[in-house]
C-alpha cells in the first residue's frame, strides 16, 4: 500500500504529500489553498491567471498573486498563447514567491480556447513547446503544464505532446486524461496516464475521478504517477483530503462543518473584500452544507442573507458548539502575512 504522506520532488521543490490540490477556475482562491494544505495537500495551486492581464495591469488579476506564508509550496497556474507574455508573467509569478510556474494547456472552456490558450494548445505542439521554453528560460522555477489527452474523444496526442513539452523543459507533467470535448463527463482513462509516464523521465501527477483513499492509491500503483490531483472532490469539503492522504474516514460533524464555514468566510472576506466575498462565497454554502449536513432550507436560507455577517450569525446559532472549534482553527492557522506586489490591489481586496 502506497503512504501519501512520502515526500516527492519537481524539481528542486520538495512536496510533502503525494496529494496535489487543483487549481480550479471561480473556487482555488488563497482561502481554498490555505485550507487545502491543513488538510494534507502537499502542493497547492491558484486558479489559472490570464497572463495578458498581468501584462495590462488588471489589479483584480494581481490579486490572484497574492502569497501567504503558510501556502508553501505553492504552483501559480499561467494561461495564455503568446510566449513571451506568459514569460514576462512567469516573472511575476516568481517575484511574488510563488514556488512554480504551472501552464495551462487543458481548459475546455470556450472563453479561452478561442483565445488560443488552454487545450487549444494541445493542436498547435510547436506553439505550446515554444510556450515552455521561453517560460523555463525567463524563470529559475520549475515550469509545469497540465494538460488533457488532446482536443477529441479518443485523441492520444497528449502522449506526442508530453515528451516534447519535457525535452522544452517542463519539469513535470499533470494529465487528466479527459478530452476537452468530454468537459467533465465520462471517465478518466488512466491507462493514458501510465503511457505518459512510461514515456517521460519527470514526475507525472494523475488527474481525475480520485475521490478516495483507495481509489487514489489504485491509481498511484497502476500509473506510476508520483501524486494524485484532487479537484472538484475537496469543494467544501477539506475532510476529503484527509481521508485520502491518512485514511481518516469518520464523516465531520455538524460544529465541525459550520466553525471550518465559519473560518473559510471570514478568511475570504480578508482576501476579496466583502462584496466580492458574498457573492463568491454563494456556491460554497452548498458545498459545506450538503451530504445531508444541514437541511436543504437552510442552506437556501443563508444564500439568501444580504452580508457574510449574517451568514455567520445564522451558521452559530444552529451549531453553538462550532464556537470553540472556530476559536481553536484560529489560534492554530498562521496569520497568514503575504507577499504582495507593490501595485494597488483596490479591486480584489481593498488594500
Amino acid at each position: 500500500m502506497i503512504d501519501l504522506r512520502t515526500p516527492w520532488q519537481i524539481g528542486p521543490v520538495e512536496i510533502p504529500t503525494r496529494l496535489v490540490l487543483a487549481p480550479m477556475a471561480g473556487v482555488s482562491v488563497q482561502a481554498f489553498r490555505r485550507q487545502g494544505r491543513r488538510y494534507g495537500a502537499g502542493l497547492v495551486c491558484s486558479e489559472m491567471v490570464s497572463c495578458a492581464g498581468i501584462e495590462h495591469g488588471n489589479e483584480r488579476t494581481l490579486g490572484y498573486l497574492r502569497v501567504a506564508a503558510d501556502e508553501h509550496p505553492l504552483a501559480i497556474q499561467l494561461f495564455g498563447s503568446e510566449p513571451r507574455t506568459l514569460a514576462n508573467a512567469a516573472k511575476m509569478v516568481e517575484a511574488v514567491g510563488a514556488d512554480i510556474v504551472d501552464l495551462n494547456f487543458g481548459c475546455p472552456v470556450r472563453k479561452v480556447t478561442r483565445t488560443g490558450a488552454g487545450a487549444t494548445l494541445l493542436e498547435d505542439s510547436a506553439l505550446a513547446c515554444s510556450i515552455v521554453e521561453s517560460v523555463a528560460r525567463a524563470v529559475d522555477l520549475p515550469v509545469t503544464v497540465k494538460l488533457r489527452r488532446g482536443l477529441h474523444n479518443g485523441s492520444r496526442v497528449c502522449l506526442e505532446l508530453g515528451p516534447r513539452l519535457v525535452e522544452a523543459g517542463a519539469a513535470s507533467l499533470t494529465l487528466h486524461p479527459r478530452s476537452a470535448q468530454q468537459m467533465y463527463t465520462g471517465t478518466a482513462d488512466h491507462g493514458l496516464t501510465a503511457e505518459l509516464v512510461s514515456l517521460v523521465d519527470v514526475p507525472v501527477v494523475a488527474s481525475g475521478d480520485v475521490t478516495s483513499r483507495a481509489r487514489a492509491q489504485a491509481v498511484l500503483a497502476t500509473t506510476g504517477a508520483e501524486a494524485v490531483m484532487v479537484g472538484r472532490g475537496a469543494q467544501g469539503n477539506p475532510w476529503a483530503l484527509e481521508e485520502i492522504v491518512d485514511g481518516e474516514t469518520s464523516a465531520p460533524s455538524r460544529e465541525e462543518v459550520a466553525a471550518e464555514l465559519v473560518l473559510f468566510i471570514r478568511e475570504a472576506v480578508r482576501e476579496l473584500g466583502e462584496r466580492r466575498a458574498s457573492s463568491f462565497l454563494k456556491k460554497f454554502y452548498g458545498w459545506y452544507l450538503g451530504q445531508g449536513r444541514f437541511p436543504r432550507a437552510f442552506k437556501q436560507e443563508l444564500v439568501q442573507l444580504e452580508s457574510t455577517e449574517e451568514v455567520e450569525r445564522r451558521l452559530l446559532a444552529a451549531a453553538p458548539g462550532a464556537i470553540e472549534i472556530l476559536e481553536r482553527l484560529e489560534a492554530e492557522i498562521p496569520s497568514g502575512d503575504e507577499v504582495t506586489l507593490e501595485l494597488p490591489i483596490s479591486v480584489y481586496g481593498g488594500g
